[in-house]
């Protein structure tokens, strides 16, 4: 695999709610020869079954709340961090690929990871919304990040389209043989696109 470079004097995030789709972010830029970072602590399962491709196996919120997380360590690559994560990334230069996701349709991954019905479905629902919101307009409004958002179901319904954005965001040369490769690690079956929520 060619290995891309990105900028070493940059964090490169994958972002969004949980179970939003930033593991499917992580393997089409993997794919694509785009540096990632990620360790083997979390295992795939029947939920991520390619993979969580994340650090510490998720649990690295402690070290960002502390400002103590090493972010010189993983310049030039991407890391995953959740949305909540974004709210203590301290001054630096990034750029953020941030993943939405309609969210009833993440309500109900949530539900399915569980194997039963949220009884507090709505109160999350309020929660979860609230942050997407705050999130979002935080990062969008600091001078040192520069943001992507992409939607999920687009991207499965849209492959090529999204890639090349994601490619043009990263200022790397689009190669249609790179671009064939993204598009392979997008495996629609196993991420069941609800398609009734989103208009093409």
């Amino acid at each position: 695999m060619i290995l891309m470079k990105l900028d070493d004097d940059t964090n490169y995030i994958v972002s969004g709610l949980e179970r939003s789709g930033t593991s499917m972010l992580m393997q089409i830029l993997d794919a694509g020869g785009i540096p990632i970072s990620f360790d083997s602590i979390r295992k795939s399962d029947e939920n991520n079954p390619k993979g969580y491709f994340e650090l510490e196996g998720g649990k690295i919120i402690n070290k960002l709340m502390k400002g103590v997380f090493p972010f010189e360590a993983y310049k030039g690559k991407f890391i995953k961090i959740t949305a909540y994560g974004l709210k203590y990334l301290p001054e630096g230069k990034y750029r953020i690929i941030y993943s939405e996701r309609y969210i009833d349709e993440i309500l109900d991954s949530m539900e399915k990871m569980i194997g039963r019905e949220d009884k507090n479905r709505s109160e999350i629902k309020d929660s979860i919304v609230k942050l997407d919101k705050n999130v979002k307009q935080k990062i969008s409004s600091r001078d040192d990040i520069n943001v992507l958002f992409l939607n999920y179901n687009s991207i499965l319904i849209k492959p090529e389209k999204n890639i090349k954005k994601i490619l043009s965001f990263l200022k790397i040369r689009e190669k249609k043989f790179v671009v064939n490769k993204m598009i392979k690690a997008i495996d629609i079956e196993l991420y069941r696109p609800r398609l009734d929520y989103f208009d093409a």
